[in-house]
């Protein structure tokens, strides 16, 4: 290979902040790693994205403990991804909650999905050992559902496909509050592996519907506020937009990868470079792309095989 995989050289340590963005709502962020979401409600704490270990849930956990006592009762992982799912098991929550199309993704590529973002992003999986296995859901929803906690409504939807077929986002009407996942990024990079490129910004759309006054996004800054909220939403629509776009004309006019790479790194560069993990997501959103410009509306399932070849492939 010319050079491994921009993030497998990436140990540097990651500041968290913990952020009230609605009364009794919090986005634990870390500087373009993955962020969790926190509802507190009368009785008990819902958690969205359980972190990729137990060991960094347990960080999650520490903030939530400076504010509440209350136990935690349920936790929404918005995807399958590894990243988001794996620390489950430290949250102990009755409940863990995913959307159908998400469990069903869990069941034909969890492991494989797994064993490629450990390759990948080895600083994400710090305490793997304890990780005791694929993380399941004990309940799952088609198009939308709704949680109580006392009196607290959580609504959960799945609002169409994006960063992957099966994303949820929930929001919380009282305080007109949404934690997407990452359908929404702030200043960092999109991963669109595993997405639908020309189904992203219909689903964007319809947050944006909500008029959410704070969102806390898959990664970034928790966005508090109208101006930051419609800021994010724009940036993740044009990065979006300006991988499909170069990918598929180049597919249209019968070119290769390599050339799509490039033209791609020709009009995201100047504008999303300095972005978070912007080098290590690139030639996932490329390949990815590059295979819906061409017909295949399900991606294909990425493994740790698969991505040294892609990358192998881009290097050339």
């Amino acid at each position: 290979m010319t050079k491994s995989f921009a993030s497998a050289g990436d140990m540097a340590e990651q500041a968290t902040s913990f952020t009230e963005i609605g009364d009794g709502l919090y986005a634990f962020t870390a500087e373009g790693d993955p962020n969790s979401g926190v509802i507190i409600g009368d009785d008990s704490v819902m958690v969205i994205e359980a972190q990729a270990t137990p060991r960094l849930a347990e960080k999650v956990i520490a903030e939530i403990r400076r504010v509440t006592d209350k136990p935690i009762s349920h936790l929404v992982l918005t995807h399958y991804h590894a990243v988001r799912v794996l620390g489950a098991s430290a949250y102990g929550a009755g409940q863990v909650i995913m959307s159908d199309l998400a469990r069903a993704m869990v069941a034909e590529r969890g492991q494989e999905d797994w064993d490629s973002e450990f390759q990948r992003f080895p600083r994400l999986f710090q305490g793997h050992e304890s990780i005791p296995g694929l993380t399941w859901p004990t309940t799952t929803f088609s198009d939308r559902m709704t949680v109580y906690l006392g009196n607290r409504r959580v609504e959960i939807a799945h609002l169409g496909r994006a960063h992957t077929a099966g994303d949820a986002v929930v929001w919380v009407p009282d305080s007109e509050v949404m934690f997407t996942g990452d359908i929404v990024e702030y200043h960092s990079a999109c991963y669109c592996g595993d997405g639908h490129f020309r189904d992203w910004g219909t689903t964007l759309d319809r947050i944006a519907d909500y008029r959410p006054a704070a969102i806390a996004p898959g990664r970034g800054d928790a966005l508090v506020g109208e101006q930051m909220v419609g800021a994010a939403i724009a940036s993740t629509r044009d990065f979006v937009d300006s991988t499909w776009r170069p990918v598929a004309r180049v597919a249209a006019r019968g070119g290769t990868l390599k050339q799509a790479w490039d033209a791609v790194r020709a009009e995201c560069d100047p504008k999303f470079a300095d972005f978070a993990i912007y080098e290590h997501c690139l030639p996932f959103n490329v390949a990815r792309a590059w295979d819906e410009a061409r017909g295949i509306d399900t991606p294909r399932i990425w493994t740790a095989a698969r991505d040294l070849e892609m990358w192998e492939a881009l290097q050339g």
